[in-house]
Order: structure tokens, then C-alpha cells, then sequence
């Protein structure tokens, strides 16, 4: 009986492993090749490609936004553009600060060289508008009751907006200004490197309108024309490093000379 089951055929039953079948070797075989794959991108690009189907295919140019370099002008208007000259630490700021208050080196363009940075005059503008205009009105206030008593003070809210106008419309406008004269006269200048090196030279101010909270006229005056000097200083003697080689006494003469009227200007609007 066993005999007669092996005879069936097994190769339709579940698990069951089918015979193999060899053919004839001279029989020829068919070989199916697979058409070459054209992958194509969906949805399909609704551009001015209507001559391809729409479509656009792996691998070929697709529509993206590209970030605008700095040196070309639609980077102008681009955000990206700017972060250059926010990349900067506390140390850095604190070193650039220090650097600022001891004029004599003249070394200040060579520590911004690689990396100017534009925070630094932004957040000391800014510092040096509200310190202006609060410690300018203390003074006035000091001054008023050390002289008269009996005198009624009022704060002057003017002096916020006329600090805003000086402060920035400086830092920005003269440096500007600098940079088109030494392109004129052949030297080399960079914008940044000035603007960073111009708003820096603004920092000796915060510090000393506090000590012009004191209600001595002479003292005062003393104090603004050492400072406004120390500022034109640090100023005229880094163009000095900055443009060696050249002779442009009369650039210098004129940076000194105009941080000394800024000082002055600042001393006889806001602590008179």
C-alpha cells in the first residue's frame, strides 16, 4: 500500500518541494532585460519646461532659494548677509572695550582684522543714548539744587530723541564719510573695520557721564576735554596703524578733532 502512495504526485501539496525539470541544453533561453527607469520628481515643476512634460527628472536642476552672497547686492536685504558681524562672544566685546580705553597702542584694527563686529556699536550707541538721557537730567537736576534750592526741576524728554540723532547719526554718517575720502585719496579702507572701530570709540562716553554727575562746572569741563582727547586719540592713532605707509596728517587731524567737538557738543547739551 505504501507503494502505491509514492506514485502520486506531490509538487501541488503545501511544503512540498517540486522536482526539478531539466530541459534540453540546446533549447534556447529568452534573457528579459528591464527598460531603463526615467525617475521623475512629483508633483511635476510648473515652470517654463513645458517642452519635457513638466516634469523634472532626478538629478537635474531643481528650484531652490539660494542664500544671496554679501558682496552682491540683492544681499543687501538679506538677513543672512549680517550675522558675520554678530558673531561674537563676551570675551571678545570685553577685550574690544579694554582695547578702547587705552588709546596709546594703536593696535585695535589688528584684533578686529579677522572678525569686525557691528554689535559693539550698536550696543553702545544704544547704552550711550539712554545714558545721556537719564544721567543728563540727573545732572541738570544736581546742578539746579546746588546752585538754587528753591528751584522747580522738570525731566526733559527731549533729550532722548536729540541723543538718538547725535549718537547714531555719528556713528554711522562719519565713518561713512572717512571711508569715501580714503577711497578718493587711494587707500585702502574697509566700512566694517570702521564702523566697528568708530562705535568702540564712543564707549569712553558712557563711562564718563557718570563721573559728570558731579556738580563741579570746572571739574566737568576738565573730565569732558580728557576724555573727548583720549577718544580722538584712539581714533587718529589706529588710522595712523591702519594706513602705514601713507601720509594723511590732515585725515587725522580731522578724525581728532571731530571726537573732541562730540565731546564738547555732548557736554554743553546734555550736562550744561
Amino acid at each position: 500500500m505504501d507503494e502505491s502512495y509514492s506514485g502520486l504526485p506531490t509538487s501541488h501539496l503545501l511544503g512540498s518541494v517540486p522536482a526539478v525539470v531539466s530541459e534540453d541544453k540546446d533549447k534556447s533561453t529568452t534573457s528579459y532585460e528591464a527598460p531603463e527607469a526615467n525617475m521623475q520628481i512629483f508633483p511635476p515643476n510648473s515652470g517654463g519646461d513645458r517642452g519635457r512634460g513638466g516634469y523634472q527628472t532626478v538629478g537635474g536642476p531643481s528650484e531652490t532659494f539660494e542664500e544671496q552672497p554679501a558682496n552682491n547686492w540683492r544681499g543687501v536685504f538679506n538677513v543672512a548677509s549680517y550675522t558675520q558681524y554678530f558673531n561674537v562672544d563676551t570675551d571678545i566685546v570685553l577685550n574690544r572695550l579694554l582695547s578702547s580705553l587705552f588709546p596709546h597702542t594703536g593696535d585695535f584694527f589688528s584684533k578686529i582684522d579677522a572678525n569686525p563686529d557691528l554689535y559693539g556699536l550698536i550696543w553702545i550707541c544704544t547704552t550711550l543714548v539712554f545714558v545721556l538721557t537719564s544721567l543728563g537730567n540727573c545732572a541738570t537736576y544736581l546742578m539746579d539744587k546746588h546752585t538754587d534750592t528753591t528751584t522747580s526741576w522738570v525731566f526733559n524728554v527731549s533729550y532722548m530723541s536729540l541723543a538718538a540723532c547725535s549718537v547714531y547719526g555719528y556713528a554711522i554718517l562719519v565713518p561713512l564719510a572717512f571711508y569715501f575720502l580714503l577711497q578718493y585719496m587711494g587707500a585702502k579702507s574697509s566700512l566694517v573695520q570702521f564702523w566697528c572701530m568708530w562705535g568702540y570709540s564712543l564707549f569712553i562716553f558712557v563711562v564718563a557721564s557718570f563721573l559728570l554727575l558731579i556738580p563741579v562746572e570746572a571739574l566737568r569741563w576738565i573730565i569732558i576735554v580728557l576724555v573727548g582727547a583720549a577718544s580722538g586719540s584712539f581714533v587718529a592713532l589706529n588710522l595712523k596703524s591702519y594706513m602705514e605707509g601713507s601720509d594723511f596728517t590732515i585725515v587725522l587731524i580731522a578724525a581728532f578733532l571731530l571726537q573732541l567737538a562730540l565731546a564738547i557738543f555732548f557736554k554743553v547739551y546734555f550736562f550744561p
